[in-house]
């Protein structure tokens, strides 16, 4: 009896294939020439097979070029564990079918044209711990009160997408979530609250958005962050001043292109791992710490059109200590109030420096010795200030 209904449920996952097939028109690659009669479809190319009942479980056809349509008769294959189906060119929808997985795991469908919404039958995964829909043309809200019973998903990746919509408040019962990606959509409204539950969070994307609002301080108690990128919005306020203290793993800060206002958070630099600061085009004041050169991993800085300085001649004190930054590559300054003399330190920053931006400043005195240093410069802004003097004859 067992025999047989095994047979039974294979015949099940092979047809499930079959109808998969049916529905792709094109593939340049042959990729499913192998999907025949003359061998077992668990050795068709792209389809794994448990070991003792010969059931699929997993479906990994990534970067085929395959066009078509995804068979709702997937949903069929109930021990199917992992979907890997990035980089082609499918469309239509995602199947509503997919709730019936209840094994499945990781969900990649990124790099395609797949529209429509995101099916709320997800939540019916409960084994889901991976969810990739990026670079598709999905649309409407993402139905996060319904994929909040997710408890095991870890990453949830949406960027670049058409989604639109709020982002509610039961986003904080995803508590095993590590990364969430919302860039480059349409989301509106107020960052929730409830964000600050996410306690195992280490990425948080969300730029190139419509949001608005303070961030939640909540957002930035977790210790379990390393990356935060909300650029391109229309948040404001401060940046909490001890950021620096509760986010001590913090690799990369992206807040440009918001409202945010204030001094420098001087405890910044507790985050010693910190690679990436980038928070141009907002509205920061006051002195920049002469103590930055201890993030000494820092490989950008990026603090333009922002209105940090006060016209002074220690507006630029701070760049001695940028000289512990052996792996610094873009240093921009660009378009705020720094005055004063550009430090002959300034020749001794990394060498690895592609990018060295301070135009549109308060500059004055010469263009000091040492720039041919920067050999691998490919990008020298000095214009609007008010220098004098030769240019250096080492700038050749």
């Amino acid at each position: 009896m067992f025999q047989l209904l095994n047979k039974f449920q294979n015949e099940t996952d092979r047809l499930a294939l079959l109808e998969f097939k049916n529905q792709i028109y094109d593939d340049p690659f042959g990729v499913l020439n192998s999907w025949n009669h003359s061998q077992h479809h668990c050795h068709w190319e792209g389809v794994t097979c448990s070991a003792r009942h010969q059931r699929v479980i997993a479906l990994i056809l990534r970067h085929k070029q395959l066009s078509g349509t995804i068979s709702p008769h997937v949903g069929n294959q109930s021990f199917m564990r992992f979907i890997q189906l990035a980089e082609n060119q499918f469309h239509g929808e995602i199947p509503q079918e997919f709730g019936r997985l209840f094994r499945l795991r990781a969900l990649n469908l990124s790099s395609n044209a797949i529209s429509g919404k995101i099916p709320a039958k997800l939540n019916y995964c409960a084994d889901m711990i991976a969810i990739d829909l990026t670079s598709n043309k999905l649309e409407g809200k993402i139905p996060i009160d319904q994929l909040s019973y997710l408890k095991k998903l870890e990453n949830f990746y949406l960027h670049a997408n058409n989604l639109t919509g709020e982002i509610p408040s039961s986003i904080g019962n995803l508590s095993s979530l590590t990364t969430l990606s919302l860039a480059f959509n349409n989301l509106e409204g107020n960052l929730p609250i409830e964000m600050g539950l996410l306690k195992r969070l280490s990425i948080f994307s969300a730029a190139e958005n419509k949001l608005s609002g303070i961030i939640p301080a909540s957002t930035f108690n977790s210790s379990a962050i390393t990356v935060i990128s909300v650029a391109a919005n229309s948040f404001h306020g401060n940046l909490p001043t001890n950021i620096g203290l509760t986010l001590p793993n913090l690799e990369a800060l992206g807040v440009g292109g918001n409202n945010f206002y204030g001094n420098f958070a001087s405890s910044i630099t507790n985050a010693s791992g910190l690679e990436i600061l980038d928070l141009p085009y907002n509205k920061f004041a006051g002195q920049i710490p002469t103590n930055l050169g201890d993030l000494t991993q820092l490989k950008l800085l990026n603090l333009g059109a922002n209105f940090f300085g006060n016209n002074s001649t220690g507006d630029l004190d701070f760049i001695a200590s940028l000289t512990n930054c052996s792996n610094l590559r873009i240093l921009s300054l660009s378009a705020n109030k720094l005055g004063g003399n550009v430090p002959k330190i300034m020749a001794n920053l990394s060498n690895q420096l592609t990018e060295l931006l301070v135009g549109g400043n308060q500059l004055s005195g010469t263009i000091p010795q040492g720039f041919g240093n920067f050999v691998n410069l490919i990008q020298l802004g000095l214009e609007l200030n008010s220098f004098s003097g030769i240019i250096p004859r080492d700038f050749g």
